[in-house]
């Protein structure tokens, strides 16, 4: 009954994004958009895939994973928001 009513929930806030993604939130549609998933990605993890039961290396691991993909995306954010700084070579 608990996953069920995860799976409701799932959907309510995937439904909640893709409605989100038709208003006008002056710049912080993405940022919404990010804080859902990462609640929906929370909620898969503890509930699908059982880390909320789970010992202490599966909650290891599944830590290390999201910083792991946190150090991805500051490197990706990192080149894109500095690529304009330097003057391109020939100009």
């Amino acid at each position: 009954m608990k996953l069920l009513i995860v799976d409701a929930v799932l959907v309510v806030l995937a439904l909640l994004t893709v409605g989100l993604a038709h208003l006008d939130l002056h710049g912080w549609n993405s940022a919404v958009a990010l804080g859902i998933a990462g609640i929906k990605a929370l909620l898969i993890a503890l509930y699908f895939m059982e880390l909320r039961l789970a010992g202490p290396l599966p909650r290891l691991v599944g830590g290390a994973s999201v910083v792991w993909l946190g150090f991805l995306m500051v490197g990706t954010l990192d080149d894109l928001l500095t690529r304009g700084w330097l003057p391109a070579a020939g100009k």
